[in-house]
């Protein structure tokens, strides 16, 4: 099996599996490690699988999928936990460019696996971090319902407050909300100004043509604005050979 990119003639060789009659006894060496290794950090033994099985590359097709599977089932393992609030899998394919070099890197290269662990731990970062920005800005929007829980609010007026709490891009204006909504411009009016009235919305400074709105800092707890820009302390990449 081999992963092959460029026109003909002029072929580039990504990567080379083990030849076929080897892969039995290299998958049976692999899953009775897998399966009894319970020594040495179980995060790193995590990165160690997923490249060996993608590595090993047993099948035709799908070696990438269950490689992600693998390593989220080894970090449950290691948590003790059959719930995570991140996923390996999904950042992963978030940075699929990057982990193809790396990848590539390290199975061209020597048996010293440390860069590969290294990029491998700093994925495992970005992925909790991600977690922890995601969900921070869910309870960011539970607090905000709980807030303004028992203010009359029609269906137009939520969809576009939910916007807003996932982050508009530009400037809320009348038409952009009767666009959004689709309604008229005197209903999109009507629809801010009564969230202005009940202190859900504020006008921005700039006035005339160019009015538009924002969520008020009343019904936005500084807490939750702070939450977002905070994120978990960066794990700490461990040197490794193999």
């Amino acid at each position: 099996m081999q992963v092959i990119s460029g026109p003909v003639g002029r072929e580039s060789l990504h990567f080379q599996a083990p030849p076929a009659d080897q892969v039995d006894s290299e998958m049976s060496q692999f899953l009775e490690w897998f399966n009894t290794n319970a020594d040495g950090d179980h995060v790193l033994n995590a990165g160690i699988a997923h490249l060996w099985f993608v590595t090993i590359h047993p099948f035709g097709d799908g070696n990438g999928r269950i490689a992600r599977a693998i390593t989220d089932m080894s970090l449950a393992r290691s948590e003790h936990s059959t719930q995570r609030f991140y996923s390996m899998s999904a950042q992963i394919r978030q940075e699929r460019n990057a982990y193809y070099n790396i990848l590539e890197a390290t199975q061209k290269g020597t048996l010293d696996i440390t860069p590969w662990l290294t990029w491998f731990l700093n994925c495992l970062d970005n992925a909790i971090k991600d977690a922890h920005t995601t969900l921070s800005d869910v309870l960011a929007k539970a607090r905000f319902w709980e807030r303004v829980a028992g203010t009359p609010i029609n269906e137009r007026q939520r969809m576009m407050l939910n916007r807003l709490l996932d982050g508009f891009e530009g400037k809320l204006t009348t038409s952009k909300y009767a666009k959004l909504a689709k309604t008229l411009n005197d209903t999109a009016l009507r629809d801010i100004l009564s969230l202005v009235e009940r202190r859900i919305l504020v006008r921005r400074s700039a006035g005339g043509r160019s009015t538009s709105y924002e969520l008020a800092p009343n019904v936005v707890d500084r807490r939750d604005r702070d939450q977002r820009r905070t994120a978990p302390k960066d794990i700490r990449g461990k040197a490794f050979l193999l």
